[in-house]
């Protein structure tokens, strides 16, 4: 057992590594903090979807930006689309799964948000049709995937893609970078002089 918790940790230090040296992927982590803080600037909004282990990562996210991350500030507008589990199921039920990020897009989303996908495969398709919806309206789209960026790296304005294939892995950089998303985003919107 220990064995194998060792050689985890060093598989998801290994992927950080990656991303360190990896100097176009931290501009594109740069120019997503940039892109949330002039939507926020300018009354816009964060909407976040996700699947699984994507959608606690999507809500997490969520939830630093609308409450606080690093220090007390004003709440910023950012929702997580899956957490009305009434309005969930009733869509999944009433249009399709598919249809559940993109009609709540469609009914809050408007030009100058920013839709944020997490998606390890980059292959869901109701992530995909809520970018696609987000597309249509004039959002801008954020995309976390895996490795290859799967269909949603054609579908998004910024790629934030994890070196990686595995699953857990990727999740774990999934919320590293959001939390680096977050700071940036907290600091710049709200600097401190202790900071």
């Amino acid at each position: 057992m220990r064995q194998r918790i060792r050689e985890a940790l060093e598989a998801s230090i290994e992927v950080k590594r990656l991303v360190l040296n990896d100097d176009a992927l931290l501009e594109r982590v740069e120019s997503a903090a940039r892109l949330l803080c002039d939507s926020l600037r300018a009354d816009g909004k964060a909407l976040f979807c996700g699947n699984g282990g994507s959608a606690a990562d999507a809500q997490h996210l969520a939830a630093e930006l609308s409450g606080r991350f690093l220090y007390d500030r004003p709440p910023l507008p950012a929702e997580a689309l899956h957490v009305n589990t009434s309005y969930l199921t009733a869509v999944a039920n009433d249009y399709g799964y598919d249809e559940v990020f993109a009609r709540m897009v469609r009914g809050i989303g408007k030009p100058g948000d920013v839709l944020v996908c997490l998606s390890t495969s980059g292959n869901s398709p109701n992530v995909l049709r809520a970018m696609q919806t987000a597309r249509d309206i004039g959002m801008s789209i954020v995309a976390f995937t895996g490795h290859s960026g799967g269909k949603m790296k054609d579908a998004c304005d910024i790629l934030l893609n994890a070196p990686s294939a595995a699953t857990p892995r990727i999740q774990e950089l999934h919320i590293t970078l959001g939390h680096i998303l977050c700071e940036l985003v907290e600091c710049e919107l709200f600097p401190r002089d202790d900071r």
